[in-house]
């Protein structure tokens, strides 16, 4: 049985994600845990789950604090504020409204590794659980946990000012913490989407390009500085430049890590980051570490004391300074302090773009067809990575080949510095493939 999937336990509310399972999932954490922190996102499946989760937990002896509706950056901060023994936020992040999930929480603010997720797992399976004795049943109690967020991200941030006029689109979600901070800032701030909402009316959750046209828009025809959006749980952050310009993924990684990073330093970001982060980077003396893509990977990455920073061009960004979790909320107030110093419009001139290119292949035994292509890679190429699928690095260039982790595909992305030469990669790529399918 595999449950956990990159980002937790994640899929479609009554086929894979089931009050049973939440139940299940509650006794089995249960067994370790004296204290565990509950939040969720505004899903209203998420309601009946934690009941069922909080009973599991109860059941077995352990207490609960309940946060209630909370970003989940919130709920894994609130693990160790309470001197909890784990967190568990029932969100299914940015993704659509039929869909819920439970992502799992350790002290330090990092997500549950895979260690910890397979004892659950297995706990899972072997549904065998002694529950506490009638009189010894976990204590439940609630607990508003937005208002030492905020506090927090002010204390991180270091400043006590911020004359900025933002536009922040919360996307229905529970990212309202945001707001809290860049309003305690003196910020003017605006909000789109700002009512909580699972069925997520305003926008699609996922805060990508052409999910916030609304607010590229907004923020380009008005005075606004500077714009923010949120997913669902508050843990991504993307942002949009006063000229209404969208920030990629990697534009935005290579801004942040640059601020966060001293040379001799590192930072931690999965294998399919571009090269220009690396470039930009590399200006400072500061090198990047690769690791699979996941943020519970690059957190694991960011445990290292010379990794000051690590982020997923997807839009969850890490301080390890700060937490272990990606922090939504700490990353808008941070980009729209950078933006306060330095307008985002004059910083993302001095970031390199390359060409990349991006395909899906189909293939039905994507694990067996994986394993041809890496030993083929290995044995055609010097500079290989095989942390998560084939990365190769050609030196002007670089190709991926991945296994998707939830279709019958295999992706591959190529990038170089020149759109001829990401042609010729891309081609390269699909070749190594194409002969590990014959």
């Amino acid at each position: 049985m595999t449950l956990f999937g990159t980002s937790g336990i994640r899929g479609p509310v009554g086929e894979t994600v089931t009050a049973d399972l939440a139940l299940s999932l509650g006794r089995a954490l249960g067994v370790d845990c004296d204290r565990v922190v509950v939040g969720r996102d505004p899903r209203a499946s998420g309601e009946f789950l934690q009941s069922a989760l909080v009973a599991g937990l109860r059941e077995s002896g352990t207490d609960v604090v309940d946060v209630g509706v909370a970003a989940t950056p919130t709920v894994a901060r609130a693990v160790a504020w309470r001197d909890a023994d784990a967190g568990v936020s029932i969100t299914a992040s940015h993704n659509p409204p039929e869909d819920n999930g439970l992502k799992l929480w350790q002290p330090s603010g990092q997500a549950f590794d895979s260690e910890g997720q397979e004892r659950i797992e297995a706990r899972i399976a072997e549904a065998t659980f002694e529950p506490a004795a009638w009189d010894e049943s976990g204590q439940l109690e609630t607990w508003d946990a937005r208002a030492r967020h905020a506090e927090a991200i002010q204390a991180e941030l270091g400043r006590e000012s911020m004359d900025s006029h933002v536009i922040v689109d919360v996307g229905n979600g529970a990212g309202g913490v945001t707001v809290e901070v860049l309003k305690s800032l003196g910020a003017h701030v605006e909000t789109l989407n700002a009512q909580p909402d699972g069925a997520f009316p305003g926008r699609p959750s996922e805060p990508k390009a052409e999910n916030c046209t609304s607010l590229s828009t907004l923020v380009g025809e008005s005075d606004a500085d500077i714009g923010i959006a949120h997913d669902g749980d508050a843990d991504r952050m993307r942002a949009v430049a006063g000229d209404g310009t969208y920030l990629t993924g990697d534009v935005t990684l290579a801004l942040f890590a640059r601020a966060a990073a001293e040379p001799g330093q590192r930072v931690a970001v999965p294998v399919d980051t571009s090269l220009a982060v690396a470039d930009y980077l590399a200006e400072i003396d500061v090198d990047v570490e690769y690791t699979p893509v996941g943020d519970v990977y690059v957190a694991e990455a960011a445990e290292a004391p010379d990794v000051a920073f690590g982020g997923e061009p997807s839009g969850a960004w890490i301080w390890p300074a700060h937490t272990l979790c990606p922090d939504g909320p700490l990353a808008a107030s941070t980009i729209a302090a950078l933006d306060a110093d330095r307008p985002l419009a004059e910083r993302i001139a001095d970031v390199p773009t390359y060409p990349i290119r991006r395909d899906s292949v189909e293939v039905e035994a994507k694990g067996a067809v994986m394993d041809r292509v890496r030993e083929q890679v290995l044995a055609d190429y010097d500079d290989v990575t095989t942390l998560d699928g084939v990365r190769v690095d050609l030196g002007d260039a670089w190709f991926l080949l991945r296994a998707s982790g939830t279709q019958p595909l295999v992706r591959v992305t190529a990038e170089a510095r020149e759109d001829a030469r990401a042609d010729e990669v891309l081609a390269e790529a699909r070749e190594c493939l194409a002969a590990a399918l014959e």
